[in-house]
């Protein structure tokens, strides 16, 4: 919910802004290695969290062992 109310907060200029700070920051040859980085970082994350088993009934008891 939070999200979808900072979209529409964020408005044509101010993510116009932070991109071009972004580019003054990073540098333009910087900024493809940094989204790949991250796309592959989101991935990796969905693919651990759809690999994890759901049927656990007492997930306590794993830690303990």
């Amino acid at each position: 919910m939070f999200l979808n109310t900072l979209l529409i907060a964020i408005g044509p200029w101010q993510i116009v802004l932070i991109v071009a700070v972004a580019l003054l920051f990073f540098g333009g040859k910087k900024i493809p290695e940094l989204m790949k980085g991250l796309g592959q970082g989101i991935k990796e994350f969905k693919k651990a969290t759809k690999d994890e088993p759901l049927g656990n009934a007492n997930p306590q008891k794993e830690l303990e062992a």
